[in-house]
């Protein structure tokens, strides 16, 4: 059968024209080029009809550069030239010259305005589509059905849900409604901007529903949290795509369905004869990885190569997060150098960063995240957070630094990653110098990092940085700032504090978490109200229903036991509706220390030891215990006992930080390259502050030994030798912040509040439980600790 031939042709404009339409369809570029030298040598290239084909035939097949040569060469041009040329640096996002052509038309119609729209949506610039949209209106240019489409569009992917309501008054205007095309498009808008009910009323007004009308149905449903809707809609349908598919496993996955997703998954490839995509593939495999389903993980990577499923990169990096996340590292290391390292993207950077940390070795993660082609702040944040995990502390402050200098801005988690490091080196210094750069980003008003430097500046011994950064944030509180300000109170002291801030955060109807109670537990413990913690104790348990967990049991024998009830704190251990563990055995023993009761000292030691025989503490308590009351032959006894068992005890030192440089002393440490001026130093306080008043607490010293030797073993405790050194090498007024990992002996908290007198300045104790704020010869614990 011949095939048809073209209709007879009145002009050589229109020969012309056919034969370019006709290179247009085939993509014949080359032909179409000989017909544009023929047009020329014909002398037809001056006419507006004949040039706008070439123009479009150009523009179509991707030529702009041509298509602009033949505009510019136009002598006359109509609209539909400008259009042409218009659209064309539209579509390959050449806006600059898109709008200065779209300034310079004579005369716009809808097609000028749409196809502007058409690019901006295409570039993702939305909210520029929107704002063409409104001006189009503006000028009275009649809107039409794929103007329609495009703004619909726009609005769904910035959810302006105003400016789609006003479309939709177009649409009824115009009586489009009925096109499934829009319908689509209303539907979808309302969908994704948050309005499903009028988006059901859309629906169910679509007499002729298509597939992608159902399908996005199923993505409101899952949207919503409706998975039980989107699977009845699902199964109504009387014919899926893959689209329909993806948006059940991938709704399921997304809401932690994730059995669901492999069921649904199962029945795509029972049921139906469609491939999976990528889309498909990333969604199971990470319901996969979810679940640690590493067997079905393997039989899904197993389909893809047996199937020849697609394997692009979003599919490797699933893989690579799945078999990660599954327990199969190995394996990802495996999927890991069969594809290029640079494009793995964030999730299966941060899945391979928690394999490594879990095996302890953070160095292959270093190498990956050096090689990464898109190191977003995601990969920064998630890196440095694997560096802090690790204990890596420089390492995270290295890296953090690099961020800052050639990396992308910090967000909320990376500022609040580097506050738990400056938190953990109770560094003061390094947290300002975070909180300025939170302040300059905005990022200090988001929760995670205001939180974060209240806890920053409570732990590196700043009471008054915690409270200015709570009451900034005053309308931005949720129950961790309640929290963690009440945290912070208890531990400088400030009992009453905490606890007036804990009745307040209740009259606001804000409810404590089990936290908050172990934090106004332990400020009632700190200043010694024991009714007022028993009744916030049957607070918890009786009005919030909160179930005491070990640490509130710890806090309950502590503030029983400091208050030297320790009998009662014993009986309490026994009314346990658990077995009571290391740290409340500790804090029974700690009180019997205090209070000298020898005989529940020894079972509460022999209790301790039982759940933890190599307790260092629970030895030193007990020998010093009998040391403090005579019994010498007992406590040899008990440290030969520690001896034999090779059990180690754990040494005392503190530290100070000056101009970033932290400076660590052992008891008579002789080893810092200031050692001399350090000792001359504590010789002058020692005489100065004994003769203000001071007397030294030699029964702190618990050897038998002589009184001369005790004070003499006094002098050098640590935390003498750390004050000595700052007063040295800091400026006087300055606040001496001092950290200590051990409990202050009864001696050193008595002479450095003699010094703090002696010396005009304020010094800031952390010991292992605790605050002190030394100040003008008095302590903010009130002799209570």
């Amino acid at each position: 059968m011949e095939a048809p031939k073209p209709p007879s042709l009145a002009t050589s404009s229109d020969s012309y024209a056919f034969h370019l339409q006709a290179c247009l369809r085939k993509r014949d570029l080359f032909s179409g080029k000989s017909i544009h030298a023929q047009i020329i040598k014909s002398g037809l290239h001056f006419g507006v009809f004949l040039m706008n084909n070439l123009m479009n035939m150009y523009v179509k097949t991707g030529y702009s550069l041509d298509a602009h040569r033949v505009f510019e060469e136009m002598p006359v041009r109509n609209t539909l030239s400008w259009n042409a040329i218009l659209s064309a640096y539209a579509k390959q996002g050449k806006f600059d010259a898109a709008l200065r052509v779209f300034n310079e038309m004579p005369e716009r119609d809808s097609v000028s305005w749409t196809s502007m729209i058409v690019g901006y949506n295409q570039m993702g610039r939305f909210g520029n589509a929107i704002q063409m949209f409104v001006d189009m209106i503006s000028d009275g240019v009649t809107v039409t059905q794929f103007t329609i489409t495009n703004i619909l569009s726009a609005c769904a992917a910035v959810k302006a849900l105003d400016v789609g309501r006003k479309v939709h008054s177009f649409v009824v205007k115009l009586a489009v409604g009925s096109y499934v095309s829009v319908a689509n498009c209303l539907l979808n808008m309302y969908a994704k901007s948050g309005d499903p009910r009028t988006a059901k009323i859309v629906f169910d007004r679509i007499r002729l529903k298509n597939t992608s009308s159902w399908n996005a149905m199923i993505s409101l449903h899952m949207q919503c949290g409706r998975a039980d809707l989107a699977l009845v809609q699902f199964k109504q349908m009387t014919e899926c795509d893959v689209v329909s598919w993806n948006s059940m496993i991938a709704g399921y996955n997304q809401h932690g369905l994730d059995m669901e997703a492999l069921t649904i998954f199962s029945s795509m490839l029972k049921d139906s004869f469609l491939k999976p995509d990528k889309f498909t593939l990333s969604s199971v495999l990470s319901a996969c990885a979810n679940l640690e389903k590493l067997e079905i993980g393997r039989q899904i990577h197993a389909l893809i190569i047996t199937a020849e499923l697609d394997t692009s990169q979003a599919v490797k990096n699933a893989l690579i997060s799945m078999y990660a996340k599954s327990g199969g590292l190995e394996i990802a290391q495996k999927v890991l150098e069969q594809c290029v390292t640079s494009d793995l993207n964030v999730i299966a950077f941060t899945a391979l960063l928690d394999g490594y940390i879990k095996l302890g070795d953070i160095n292959p993660a270093r190498q990956i995240f050096d090689s990464l082609r898109d190191r977003d702040v995601v990969a920064w944040t998630a890196m440095i957070v694997g560096y802090v995990q690790n204990g890596l502390n420089d390492d995270a402050l290295e890296l953090f630094r690099e961020m800052i200098n050639e990396g992308p801005r910090p967000n909320s988690y990376t500022l609040a990653a580097m506050l738990s490091v400056s938190s953990s080196m109770a560094s003061l210094d390094y947290g300002k110098q975070i909180h300025a750069s939170a302040m300059r980003s905005g990022e200090v008003y988001s929760v995670s990092v205001s939180n974060a430097l209240i806890s920053m500046y409570s732990k590196a011994g700043s009471i008054s940085g915690a409270k200015q950064v709570f009451n900034l944030v005053h309308w931005n509180r949720d129950t961790v700032s309640w929290t963690s300000m009440i945290i912070a109170l208890a531990q400088h002291g400030l009992g009453e504090e905490a606890i007036e801030l804990f009745e307040k955060m209740l009259s606001l109807g804000i409810k404590p978490d089990h936290i908050t109670y172990v934090g106004v537990l332990s400020a009632c413990i700190h200043v010694g109200l024991v009714e007022q913690g028993r009744s916030y104790y049957n607070l918890m348990r009786n009005v919030h229903k909160i179930e005491p967990t070990h640490s509130h049991y710890a806090c309950m024998i502590d503030l029983l036991g400091r208050a030297g009830l320790l009998q009662e704190a014993f009986n309490f251990t026994q009314s346990m509706p658990i077995e009571p563990d290391v740290i409340a055995w500790g804090s029974l023993l700690s009180s019997c220390k205090v209070h000298k009761n020898v005989d529940l000292a020894e079972v509460a030691a022999e209790r301790l030891l039982l759940i933890d025989p190599d307790n260092s503490g629970a030895y030193s308590s007990l020998a010093n215990l009998y040391s403090a009351c005579g019994r010498w032959a007992d406590a040899a006894q008990v440290r030969k006992s520690m001896k034999d068992r090779r059990v180690k005890k754990e040494q005392g030192f503190s530290w100070i930080q000056i101009q970033n440089k932290v400076h660590v002393f052992g008891v008579e440490d002789g080893g810092h390259a200031q050692r001399d001026a350090i000792y001359k130093m504590m010789e002058k306080i020692w005489k100065e502050i004994k003769n203000i008043g001071f007397i030294p607490d030699t029964e702190s010293v618990l050897h038998d030994v002589s009184e001369e030797a005790k004070e003499k073993m006094l002098k050098y405790h640590s935390e003498k030798l750390a004050i000595a050194f700052g007063l040295i090498n800091t400026p006087e007024n300055t606040t001496l912040r001092i950290m200590k990992n051990l409990r202050v002996c009864n001696d050193c908290h008595s002479a450095i509040k003699f010094i703090s007198k002696l010396v005009g300045r304020e010094i800031i104790v952390r010991d292992a439980t605790r605050f002190h704020h030394f100040k003008n010869g008095r302590c903010s614990c009130r002799d209570y600790w």
